[in-house]
């Protein structure tokens, strides 16, 4: 570990710059940290220098209830947002695990995809401008606090999933969607042969759900397994649009061959969000998670492959399937640290030989770091290092942590 290694809290865009010049002129390598939420994510920084805090860029900056928009800077919780933009019964979908940590910045940074996205869009369409700090100390701001239609390309955006690496976004601005009045959550346990008749009725749902997921294991998140895991569901919308939409999904159900289902009101929210925390929930040093992307119909299909090449490594494999957008969340652990060590590589080939793009999005083993933590790099990554390149000539911001040792 460098000897010189410290940490910084900047509280201004001004204090940031000031910063990230002088560290650029010393050769100083930098990390930025938000609420350490996916901090599961990535490669370790080449050098770690500086850690550069996000923890005092905190607050809500304006907020246009009128005009559907918000703006807040990078370090604010996501929670903080929701819960004022609920006062106004308004939201934003950000769907970040464990939101009461998650920072803007950070989760805007990670690129990271909510569930409930196939019905109201990324986190990306929200952003209507942005701040940044980049290497050199250099502010930049893009877009502003009007929804309008962008001529040319939107800078803002290209901040979004970069990890980091081309700045440091020091403030978001959002535009906001009238918050749906009402939420209920279903939970049904799945019979003996049942579970892909019922994620087919559910994707083809005339109401489409809000989220909807097969899940296999993961006790955090409400529920118990039948025979086939259990399916969890997520309505949100007016009480008629909701009750004629339970009694569709109950039907739907029924049709696969699921005989009982429970109903949540009160709670419905808290128990979705069981299930997006547990898209990164450890079992400490004993777990590594992984987040595929195949096609919503190939879903199931390649959960069920991965389970079949865990047992062939005498690996334990927890499951949460988007039956909506096709995301893969597989939770791989074993008995103790040593023995999933033992085995994890080996294992993440395998994965890789057939889901080049599987991610790795949590987990706290020492061997993660030499796990294709990102996949296979795309086609696009020559062009990526450029963009690292003219930003950031001098590799001051998290080098080597993002795809292709970016």
């Amino acid at each position: 570990m460098n000897a010189v290694q410290r940490r910084e809290a900047p509280s201004s865009a001004q204090a940031v710059a000031e910063l990230l010049a002088s560290c650029d002129r010393a050769g100083e390598q930098v990390q930025v940290a938000g609420g350490g939420t996916l901090s599961g994510m990535g490669y370790p920084p080449e050098r770690l220098d500086v850690t550069l805090s996000t923890a005092a860029l905190t607050g809500i900056v304006a907020n246009e209830r009128a005009d559907l928009v918000i703006a807040a800077q990078g370090g604010t919780t996501i929670r903080d947002i929701v819960n004022l933009l609920a006062t106004q019964s308004q939201f934003v979908p950000f769907d970040a695990p464990r939101a009461q940590y998650a920072t803007v910045g950070g989760t805007l940074a990670a690129g990271w995809l909510g569930p409930r996205r196939h019905r109201y869009g990324r986190v990306r369409d929200y952003l209507i401008g942005s701040t940044i700090v980049l290497a050199d100390g250099t502010i930049a701001k893009a877009g502003g606090m009007v929804v309008k239609n962008v001529a040319g390309y939107d800078m803002s955006r290209l901040y979004v999933g970069s990890f980091g690496t081309l700045g440091v976004l020091v403030q978001a601005n959002f535009k906001t969607i009238p918050r749906p009045p009402h939420a209920r959550l279903f939970l049904a346990p799945l019979p003996e042969g049942t579970r892909d008749r019922a994620c087919g009725q559910l994707a083809a749902l005339r109401v489409a759900p809000a989220a909807a997921f097969w899940v296999d294991g993961f006790n955090a998140i409400d529920g118990e397994d039948g025979d086939e895991g259990r399916v969890v569901v997520l309505l949100e919308g007016s009480d008629a649009l909701l009750e004629r939409a339970t009694l569709e999904l109950r039907s739907a159900l029924g049709r696969a061959g699921v005989p009982q289902t429970h109903v949540i009101d009160a709670g419905a929210h808290e128990g979705f969000e069981r299930v997006v925390d547990a898209y990164i929930a450890c079992l400490g040093e004993r777990s590594v998670t992984y987040r595929l992307y195949p096609p919503p119909d190939a879903a199931t299909g390649s959960a069920l492959r991965l389970h079949e090449a865990l047992r062939e490594f005498g690996l334990r494999g927890e499951t949460i399937v988007d039956v909506m957008n096709g995301d893969v969340v597989l939770r791989v652990s074993d008995l103790d640290p040593h023995a999933l060590g033992a085995k994890i590589e080996q294992f993440d080939d395998a994965l890789h030989a057939v889901e080049p793009a599987a991610q790795v999005v949590a987990g706290e083993h020492p061997n993660r770091p030499y796990l294709r933590v990102w996949g296979v790099p795309p086609a696009s990554i020559e062009r990526m290092r450029e963009l690292k390149t003219r930003f950031d000539p001098n590799r001051t911001l998290n080098p080597g942590c993002f795809i292709g040792g970016i």
